[in-house]
């Protein structure tokens, strides 16, 4: 299958090969499936396969350490950086906390910049998983990159400067995120990861080799994706969201238990969240209210400070 559906409704993939060949067509489609579904899937993106394979080799390596190895890279400042274990992060609202444990690579900025005082410095797990730093270290940056080329798209949609966003995504506090889904035994109240909009600008994610990622559309129905094979799924954060005025929304979304006969494995997914620069001012954009769609938010928030709400909302501050 090449397009995702559910009840009939399809997103159906844009070629990241249309960015240099029909730029305009690509911007239209692409923010149309933003501001339809708050998510839109891009395949042929050109991320070398085998370097994604790399860095996921690499991080099945880790997660299969024992837990007392994995857990000297849980960091004072859990969820920042480093490791958190399985059974912390909880969605917003949720009793139970999601099933799994990850990994957090963050931004490595220069000697006395500014945002050092609340970015910390990446730990690496060099010793157990030598590979780790150079591979996944790559796909970081791969996947900064390609979100500063859909940040292009959607400024242009939304009617603004083509590299509106450049300078106020250029040191945000972006994560890739190494996920292990581990195997889920037998039914109970806790999920994979329980319904929630992410905090961040967009999110890029590479297609995990097991199923279970749902989003909910309008109407309440919930839409499994399930991406081709060499796409990427992107969807809108809260942040954007915001600074829109909701004209591109932030979709809840959530990763289901698999099917009784593929309980026995694991889920391993790579969600890159792209951030603002963490005292960029989050400020309805003037071109996104008028009389129809006056502004939700009247009141400025600095990224940094939306994040850190957040972050105590689920759990990881």
């Amino acid at each position: 299958m090449n397009d995702i559906t559910a009840l009939g409704r399809t997103i159906e993939p844009v070629s990241f090969q249309e960015f240099g060949r029909d730029f305009d067509r690509f911007t239209q489609t692409l923010g149309g499936s933003f501001e339809r579904y708050g998510f839109a899937v891009i395949s042929e993106h050109g991320i070398p396969q085998d370097r994604i394979d790399a860095a996921l080799a690499a991080t099945k390596k880790f997660f299969a350490l024992p837990e007392e190895k994995k857990l000297k890279y849980k960091l004072p400042v859990m969820g920042q950086r480093g490791y958190t274990p399985f059974g912390i992060e909880t969605a917003k609202g949720h009793a139970h906390y999601d099933l799994k444990e990850f990994w957090h690579v963050g931004r490595d900025l220069p000697p006395g910049h500014r945002y050092r005082d609340h970015m910390p410095d990446n730990v690496w797990p060099d010793e157990e998983a030598p590979e780790f730093r150079e591979t996944v270290g790559w796909l970081y940056q791969a996947l900064d990159d390609m979100g500063l080329k859909v940040l292009e798209a959607i400024a242009v949609y939304l009617g603004l400067d083509r590299h509106f966003f450049d300078p106020t995504v250029d040191f945000g506090n972006s994560i890739l995120r190494l996920l292990h889904y581990p195997p889920v035994p037998k039914d109970g109240p806790h999920i994979r990861a329980g319904a929630h909009e992410d905090i961040n600008v967009i999110t890029l994610l590479l297609g995990a080799e097991e199923a279970g990622l749902e989003v909910k559309d309008h109407d309440g129905q919930w839409i499994a994706i399930n991406p081709p094979p060499g796409a990427l799924v992107c969807n809108i954060g809260d942040m954007l969201q915001r600074l829109t005025n909701h004209r591109l929304p932030s979709t809840t979304h959530r990763v289901v238990n698999p099917a009784p006969e593929r309980r026995g494995f694991p889920r391993y997914s790579t969600p890159f969240f792209l951030h603002f620069n963490s005292d960029y001012e989050i400020k309805t954009l003037p071109n996104c209210i008028d009389a129809a769609h006056p502004d939700r938010y009247p009141t400025p928030i600095t990224a940094d400070d939306y994040l850190q709400e957040r972050l105590r909302e689920i759990k990881l501050a």
